[in-house]
């Protein structure tokens, strides 16, 4: 058990930026995004056998081959302002049925992946998931940010679509993050590096959904590229982000009269200060969604992951 490094590449003072999968996969989809407009080269892997169970066996001409397990992989690449470290992680360790980090597997990674971060001389750390919002879908997702210390607020502040968690009407300070995003920052702090998490706004109603929310991880994407002082064509995920609305907007127009009309409020207000919907109409709503995949499924269609 351990790390598997296939370079060493020459880094100066890097930044890692660490992504797995989420809710809508935004985080993920962001940070595989950017690491690939980025064209950076793998150099280090995190042996799986003690954190994953695997997915399948492969076989070729009738013969076992090999275990496949998800992998979580480091890459590297060298910019004109800083060296960036990517960390990419195809499945969350978790103890039991929960879907994120728990337990001891989890503890145990998030150390694996800071030690290669301390092993090339890193002193910041990001990863990015999903905010849950009382937003409307058909806004433009903020980006809200939670820090390892009050000093790196004013530097986040600058960036375009943000919005600190405590600025957040209704959260009173306080707020969790669950997974890998939040245990990597909080085993980050204690080793003394600096921390920043940055979530794209999903609406509520969508956040249990089965498909990805790409139109948030194109505002996280749009404020990595603000950080990092490089441009990313403003075109990236706009096929995925199109093809998802879609999704959405079948099920919003079947959504009961009474429901659209308090949720349509959003759109209206500052996003600071949404319009909610009642618990009655989210089961609905949830009930639907999962309506809606189940019907297109007994057709022959589709999902989107």
């Amino acid at each position: 058990m351990g790390i598997s490094v296939f370079k060493q590449p020459k880094l100066k003072n890097p930044e890692l930026l660490c992504g797995w999968p989420g809710i809508g996969n935004i985080g993920l989809i962001a940070m595989d995004t950017l690491k690939a407009v980025l064209m950076a080269e793998e150099f280090a892997e995190i042996e799986p056998w003690d954190f994953f169970y695997p997915e399948k066996v492969s076989i070729r001409g009738g013969l076992l081959k090999e275990l496949q397990f998800p992998t979580n992989k480091f890459y590297y690449q060298r910019l004109e302002k800083k060296d960036l470290i990517f960390f990419i992680g195809e499945k969350q360790p978790s103890e039991g049925e929960r879907m994120y980090a728990t337990g001891e597997k989890a503890y145990r990674i998030a150390n694996l992946v800071l030690d290669v971060a301390e092993k090339f001389g890193c002193h910041r750390v990001y990863t990015s998931g999903a905010s849950v919002s009382a937003v409307h879908h058909t806004m433009r997702p903020r980006v809200v940010s939670v820090l390892s210390s009050d000093r790196l607020a004013e530097e986040v502040a600058r960036y375009p679509n943000t919005v600190l968690v405590s600025e957040i009407a209704g959260r009173e300070n306080e707020g969790v993050i669950t997974g890998l995003n939040g245990l990597l920052l909080a085993v980050a702090k204690k080793r003394g590096l600096e921390s920043i998490c940055l979530m794209g706004e999903i609406p509520d109603w969508l956040s249990g959904s089965p498909f990805p929310y790409p139109k948030a991880s194109k505002s996280v994407l749009e404020v990595f590229a603000d950080i990092l002082g490089i441009r990313i064509d403003p075109t990236v995920l706009d096929e995925m982000t199109a093809q998802i609305e879609g999704i959405v907007e079948k099920i919003y127009e079947e959504f009961p009269p009474e429901i659209r009309e308090r949720y349509d409020q959003r759109k209206f207000v500052a996003q600071a200060e949404p319009a909610g919907i009642t618990e009655q109409d989210a089961r609905w709503i949830k009930e639907h969604i999962n309506g809606f995949f189940k019907k297109g499924g007994e057709q022959g269609g589709k999902r989107s992951t």
